[in-house]
């Protein structure tokens, strides 16, 4: 591909003019002479061809033309800059503050181990650290965000980090007193334990996939709670089953401590997701932590 790099450098003369209001001001800028400026935006404009500045002694304005040509060119020349900080990102030093909300059980169950870990690697940085499983006003006073669940529409940035099994579990002395469910519908018979919906405030519905195949149960239940890790330890004391998130869950399935009931009927995923609010590339530190926990999180 032929490509014109005096368009390239007259749009870069085109947002500083845009800036600064008039020619000498942009020169100061861009670190060339007024005269530079000028030819610059004059080639420009003839190559567009359409005047892209109104001018006069003192200063100099966009056209309806200039304005909408600035318009649709300043998100490219944005990339651009991006572009160029991503590919020289692993140069740049992570140090500072870094002020992060997380959701419980993923802080819990995965990422509070591995802080250690985190903190060694970058030994300029340091961490404030809170959890919740809220989204309004989660960006208050934090550089990131990790939430689970499908994300919002928002001006937010969205990272997806990745997707972990819904699974139901149960603690073997409730399985030996109740019996095992043999199908989906068999669970209207057994207590559950529910996990209230941070959005919507409701319990979560019970799914259950398989190839194509959905089924919803309505299960019963005189627990409902809003934190699953307390749902995890009630389920631990044999007070009912419970439908988890599958990240962290490994080692108590391992030491038997739980057992998985239906696993051919565990195929919903569900997404863990970052925000952050910048619509440019995120701040080093904040790139480091969300590589960190998509390189954690592999065999979780």
């Amino acid at each position: 591909m032929v490509f014109d790099t005096r368009l390239l450098t007259g749009v870069g003369v085109l947002a500083a003019v845009a800036e600064a209001g008039n020619f000498a001001r942009a020169a100061e800028m861009l670190g060339l002479t007024p005269s530079a400026v000028s030819r610059a935006v004059a080639r420009l404009e003839a190559r567009v061809g359409v005047r892209l500045f109104d001018r006069n002694p003192r200063e100099v304005s966009l056209t309806e033309e200039g304005r909408r040509f600035h318009t649709q060119v300043m998100p490219l020349l944005a990339g651009l800059d991006e572009a160029a900080a991503e590919a020289a990102g692993a140069a740049v030093v992570v140090r500072g503050r870094l002020r992060v909300s997380v959701d419980p059980w993923f802080a819990r169950m995965v990422l509070a181990a591995k802080l250690q870990e985190f903190l060694v690697r970058y030994p300029l940085l340091s961490v404030d650290f809170s959890t919740s499983n809220y989204r309004q006003e989660m960006m208050t006073g934090v550089d990131v965000a990790v939430r689970f669940g499908p994300p919002d529409e928002s001006s937010l940035i969205v990272r997806k980090l990745l997707e972990t099994r819904i699974l139901t579990v149960a603690a073997p002395a409730y399985l030996e007193k109740h019996g095992e469910p043999r199908s989906p519908h068999d669970l209207v018979h057994h207590e559950a334990l529910l996990f209230r919906d941070p959005q919507t405030g409701l319990p979560f519905p019970w799914e259950f996939r398989r190839g194509g195949e959905v089924k919803e149960i309505k299960v019963s239940s005189r627990l409902v709670m809003d934190d699953p890790s307390v749902a995890i330890s009630a389920c631990l004391a044999g007070q009912g089953i419970f439908q988890s998130l599958a990240i962290g869950l490994a080692p108590l399935l391992s030491r038997g401590e739980l057992v998985q009931v239906l696993p051919e009927w565990s195929e919903e995923l569900f997404p863990l997701y970052a925000y952050h609010p910048s619509r440019h590339l995120p701040p080093a530190k904040v790139r480091a932590l969300l590589d960190f926990i998509q390189e954690i999180a592999v065999g979780e």
